[in-house]
């Protein structure tokens, strides 16, 4: 899934400390098929 770049995250990815946040995102695109998913609700 594409992320759009905030003026907040670039501020903190050149901090390079990884927030509970980034994680969480991290982990949900580890762990949903997002393609599949996308194409069950697509006709809805």
């Amino acid at each position: 899934m594409g992320s759009q770049r905030t003026f907040a995250s670039v501020a903190w990815s050149a901090k390079g400390k990884v927030t509970r946040r980034e994680r969480f995102l991290a982990e949900m695109d580890a762990v949903i098929a997002w393609a599949r998913l996308l194409k069950l609700i697509e006709p809805h």
